[in-house]
């Protein structure tokens, strides 16, 4: 109960945080990994930043695996993302073969921001 309380004190005492999505990649050494279309966050699409900025928590993203050479592209996606304070994640797609369009969401990596801070409440 106390750790609930001091982690509500924190969110709400003009915390300074949020977390990143991208679809970019992070590492090209994992055979028939591609980069991610994130087309939806939380019903939510039309992003003008990559990566794209979230408040820290639960979310339902729809995604598309990038692979050339299908013209309807690979079906989509839906993953969901329990967001920490300060971390971006590099959604990708994991797909079973190169001439398969079956994939699975995967989370190539996970870095900490760096200018993103959390500022715990004055008293």
């Amino acid at each position: 109960m106390r750790k609930v309380i001091m982690v509500m004190v924190l969110l709400l005492g003009g915390c300074q945080s949020w977390s990143e999505v991208t679809g970019n990649r992070f590492s090209a050494t994992m055979l028939y990994r591609r980069p991610a279309v994130i087309d939806q966050i939380d019903n939510q699409a039309s992003f003008t930043t990559n990566p794209i900025k979230v408040e820290p928590g639960e979310h339902r993203l729809i995604l598309q695996g990038s692979a050339p050479g299908w013209p309807a592209g690979p079906p989509l996606q839906v993953y969901y993302l329990n967001a920490e304070p300060c971390k971006r994640y590099y959604i990708n797609a994991q797909f079973k073969d190169t001439i398969s369009q079956e994939w699975t969401p995967v989370i190539d990596y996970v870095q900490t921001i760096s200018e993103c801070k959390i500022v715990p409440a004055t008293k």
